[in-house]
Formats: structure tokens, C-alpha cells, sequence
């Protein structure tokens, strides 16, 4: 069974590398919405969310750009949090904070709902990542590879974040990225510890994520607790790396995707 859902990701992703790289115009490129998140008029709730499509024109072969959104209670509207290379050209900071729709397209590339907190849970994430935004140390500095860039962001707000009990997936390049005087660090979910040499060379070992390697940037690793291979350009292939927390003392739902 595993075999034959490997052997069909890999001709996806073969078939993905053998298209033409065309130079896609980001002005004209799809930005609509692939109707994955409640409309906050429907949802009076708060919610958090983490999104990831394929990065945008060459860089989607290999690697996947991710955001955050989340959602008062009540609110009228989502806020988004991007880091990107053209915000700090354009404002002097790589963090884009805006009220936006939070499942568009990125830039043509469609997007995969990673990771869902609702309710009280999201409420205290929320202000979380608010203070996780504001500490993030390389608003004015980006770099696609090996970090920091939008996934190093992402894996900032999730550290700092202890809500978010999460981790995102292998091809997020530039996740492992943990600072550049820090050579050791918790992992991203906090359930165990990780190497990493200014994401380059690095070794992730937890309960929640497995043994992960990361090799110039590149992740590969075995999901134990939940069974699953993490390979890169590809994703998680197995079981999904996290559940719903059914019979918890409060209402909160949370969903993680397998792969992209």
C-alpha cells in the first residue's frame, strides 16, 4: 500500500518537474480564493490557520511558500501574515500584515490547509502570534535558500506559539533555519530537539516529529509515532502527522494536511 502511494506521488512529481519553466507574470497570475475557509460572517468563532502552496515560477519544483491566518472572535475578517522578498523591496519589512481573503491561490499555485485551531484555543494562539510577529528578527533581510525566507516566518510563529503544537512540511525550505548564533533549539512542536547549521546541515529528532534530516536545505525523515516517510520536494507520505483532538475539554478542531 505504501509502495504504490509512493510510486504514484513520485510520477506526480515527476510529471510536475518535466513542465516547462515558464515565467509566469505575477500581475496576471491567479489570486482567488479555493473556498477552504469559512466566510467570517458564517464563523463567529476564532480561528487560526496555516496555508502552504507551491512557491512561485521555479522555485515551486522543490519548495513550498507558507502563511498565516487567523480570525477574532466575532471579526468581520481574516488577517494574513506573509513574509516575502518583494514586501521588503516595496516597504522596507519582509512581514506582510493585511486583512485579506486567506486561501487564495499563491500567485497561480493552489492551497493546502495545513493546520486549523478554532475556538478558545485559537483565541490564545492569537495574541501568541501576534507577539511572534513582532519578535521575528529578519524583517529586514530575506533569503529564498537556505533561510531565512516566508517558511523560516512560519516556524518563528510556531515556536513561539505554544498552541500550536505543529510542524510544517519537509519541502518548507527554509524552516530549519534557527537562528544564526543558535546551533541547538527545540523543535517545532516543542517534543524534542534540534541541530541545525544555518539550515544547511541539521538533525531534528521528537516525539512529534520523528528523526528528520535536513541536508542543504532538503529534509528527509521517518515519522515513528505516526508512520510516514517526509521527502523532499515531495512532502509526508503516510499517515497524517496530526488528528483532531476529539473529547477535549473545550470545543478547538485542528487538521493537518499530509502532503502538498
Amino acid at each position: 500500500m505504501v509502495f504504490t502511494l509512493f510510486s504514484q506521488r513520485m510520477l506526480v512529481v515527476l510529471g510536475f518537474l518535466s513542465l516547462p519553466a515558464i515565467a509566469q507574470d505575477w500581475r496576471t497570475a491567479d489570486r482567488s480564493s479555493m473556498g477552504l475557509a469559512s466566510l467570517p460572517e458564517n464563523e463567529p468563532d476564532a480561528l487560526v490557520q496555516i496555508y502552504a502552496a507551491r512557491a512561485f515560477r521555479w522555485r515551486g519544483y522543490f519548495a513550498v511558500h507558507t502563511w498565516v491566518a487567523t480570525k477574532d472572535r466575532n471579526a468581520p475578517a481574516y488577517t494574513t501574515y506573509h513574509v516575502t522578498s518583494f514586501g521588503l523591496r516595496r516597504t522596507g519589512s519582509t512581514i506582510q500584515v493585511r486583512e485579506d481573503v486567506p486561501d487564495r491561490r499563491w500567485y497561480g499555485a493552489e492551497p493546502d490547509l495545513l493546520y486549523e485551531l478554532k475556538g478558545p484555543k485559537a483565541e490564545r494562539a492569537i495574541k501568541q502570534i501576534k507577539a511572534a510577529v513582532q519578535s521575528y528578527p529578519y524583517h529586514n533581510f530575506y533569503r529564498a535558500w537556505p533561510g531565512p525566507n516566508s517558511n523560516t516566518f512560519v516556524s518563528h510563529i510556531i515556536r513561539e506559539s505554544p498552541e500550536l503544537r505543529f510542524e510544517l512540511p519537509p519541502h518548507a525550505i527554509g524552516k530549519d533555519w534557527i537562528g544564526t548564533g543558535d546551533l541547538v533549539g527545540v523543535s517545532e512542536t516543542g517534543t524534542g530537539v534540534q541541530f541545525s547549521l544555518f539550515g544547511l546541515l541539521g538533525l531534528t529528532m521528537g516525539l512529534g516529529e520523528g528523526i528528520e534530516v535536513n541536508l542543504l536545505g532538503l529534509s528527509l525523515g521517518v515519522d515513528i509515532l505516526r508512520p510516514a516517510l517526509k521527502l523532499p520536494l515531495v512532502g509526508r507520505l503516510g499517515m497524517r502527522d496530526a488528528e483532531p483532538p476529539f473529547g477535549s475539554e473545550e470545543p478547538s478542531k485542528e487538521v493537518q494536511a499530509s502532503t502538498l
